[in-house]
């Protein structure tokens, strides 16, 4: 899976280092994306989801279930994406 968060879709951007000089040469901005466990109660298993920080607030502000619905209907990613783990 690439470096892009299940929930808000953020990716890496692409920006300039810029010296004391101001010669510019290209890098990325990486995105502050974790693995993550859940319990998710409606499927009553444990989920693991590539998120950044902005979609761990989005999920303590929204609930798990709405912010994956969100998530699909805005095509961040699909049902499959999600992996669920066998305890």
């Amino acid at each position: 899976m690439s470096k892009i968060c299940q929930i808000t879709g953020k990716k890496a951007m692409i920006g300039n280092n810029v010296s004391h000089s101001k010669r510019r040469t290209k890098r990325s901005f990486d995105v502050n994306l974790f693995h993550k466990k859940f319990y998710y109660v409606e499927q009553d298993c444990w989920i693991r989801l590539n998120i950044s920080a902005a979609g761990l607030r989005t999920i303590n502000k929204m609930g798990l279930d709405a912010a994956l619905k969100n998530a699909v209907n805005k095509g961040y990613c699909t049902w499959n994406d999600v992996k669920v783990l066998d305890f």
